[in-house]
């Protein structure tokens, strides 16, 4: 593959699976490093998770591990641990999501790694940090919204337990792996010194929740409890218009002065007029707020809001996103050809003026690569798994 983009002429040997790692070799692959998934005579589960053209290539997979090559490897044969040594001697990048005694037990924890390329970045994917009590226990998208609290706050918010409608703890500690692997690649690039890397989900997941929820719980002693009281105030929710919903925040003094002047609401006093009186009453703004928001059509609010420069938005789902003006408009989504027909791939949302990132290609089929990088290894041409 002719990668191009800011990580162009970076080698990154692949043994992640399901969407943490693979999202961010993904971001990787589509800025320009040559990604090569190494994957088991099975294949990485993603495969069959959803529904997908062809059989192992399921919507999930083809996304997050679009532009990669893939190559089978049977790691319990030398033949296989033979020729990722080989691949690991070319690599800058060596990222796996397996548990630390397994990639141990298989001979290529980081001391095995860098014992054959010293410069090599090596990042560890985990669901907990291998230095606590809870490093060997496994690790999913949910088991870990459990754990930093998510269910907690949408309890709060909602009255009910609930994990929120995406894979978020997967996809950020995905975005950590990708921001630290980077880094540590910009530390070789000024120093030429490798090292290793380590990224856990729950500890990424409790760095995320605690941004705002630490709050007060912060301090020490504590002044009160972890909770940012905004966030999760019962009546913080799109509004109830006339005829649907709006998603509006009339937040700041500014926004609020240019709201009550426009509609004049009858609850409308001195007791809300600045942002701290506000903050301190939060789910009362927001009741107060929602029963004025039922007075118009969303239309009608959009109109209002937008012309007062009023953050706010109509609701949308995931499938409208793909007609949306503004994505189009900005040529977010990207369409590559293959052999199962056209893919449209939500692109890369960042914008660089002299090296972009694109989608360089579609996800590869299971051991697509494999000939093609044995030949290069040097090794007798073989599409079989080794």
């Amino acid at each position: 593959m002719n990668h191009s983009g800011p990580l162009a002429g970076i080698r990154v040997v692949d043994l992640t699976a399901m969407v943490m790692g693979p999202y961010s070799t993904q971001i990787m692959a589509d800025m320009g490093a040559d990604v090569i998934k190494i994957e088991p005579p099975a294949g990485d589960p993603t495969r069959f998770v959803s529904q997908g053209v062809e059989a192992g290539m399921s919507g999930v997979f083809i996304n997050v591990n679009r532009g990669k090559r893939s190559m089978v490897l049977d790691l319990r044969s030398e033949e296989g641990k033979k020729a990722l040594r080989d691949l690991i001697a070319e690599a800058d990048v060596f990222i796996h999501s397996m548990r630390a005694k397994a990639i141990a037990k298989l001979g290529f924890a980081y001391d095995d790694v860098a014992a054959i390329k010293p410069d090599i970045v090596y990042t560890n994917c985990y669901g907990y940090g291998r230095r606590g009590p809870d490093a060997d226990k496994p690790a999913y998208d949910d088991t870990i919204q459990a754990e930093c609290g998510l269910p907690s706050v949408q309890e709060a918010l909602t009255g009910k337990a609930d994990y929120v409608g995406t894979i978020m703890a997967d996809k950020i500690a995905g975005l950590t792996v990708f921001y630290a692997t980077v880094l540590a690649l910009f530390h070789r690039q000024r120093t030429g010194e490798g090292q290793e890397v380590e990224v856990g989900m729950f500890e990424t997941m409790a760095s995320f929740m605690l941004v705002e929820h630490a709050d007060r719980a912060i301090f020490d002693p504590a002044i009160g409890p972890a909770n940012y009281h905004r966030a999760v105030a019962p009546n913080r929710r799109p509004y109830q218009t006339k005829d649907g919903h709006i998603s509006a925040l009339v937040y700041n003094d500014k926004h609020w002065n240019a709201f009550v002047g426009a509609v004049k609401p009858a609850w409308a006093s001195d007791e809300f007029d600045t942002l701290q009186k506000r903050a301190k009453q939060i789910n009362l703004v927001y009741g107060h707020l929602g029963e004025t928001f039922k007075e118009r059509t969303t239309q009608e609010w959009l109109d209002l809001l937008n012309e007062l420069s009023i953050p706010c938005a109509p609701l949308r789902s995931p499938g409208e996103l793909f007609d949306n003006e503004h994505l189009n408009a900005v040529n977010f989504f990207e369409t590559i050809e293959t052999a199962a027909g056209k893919i449209r791939f939500p692109g890369v949302p960042t914008w660089f003026s002299k090296t972009p990132g694109k989608v360089h290609g579609p996800a590869p089929t299971l051991g697509q690569h494999t000939s093609e990088l044995l030949e290069q290894l040097g090794d007798a041409a073989n599409d079989e798994p080794i």
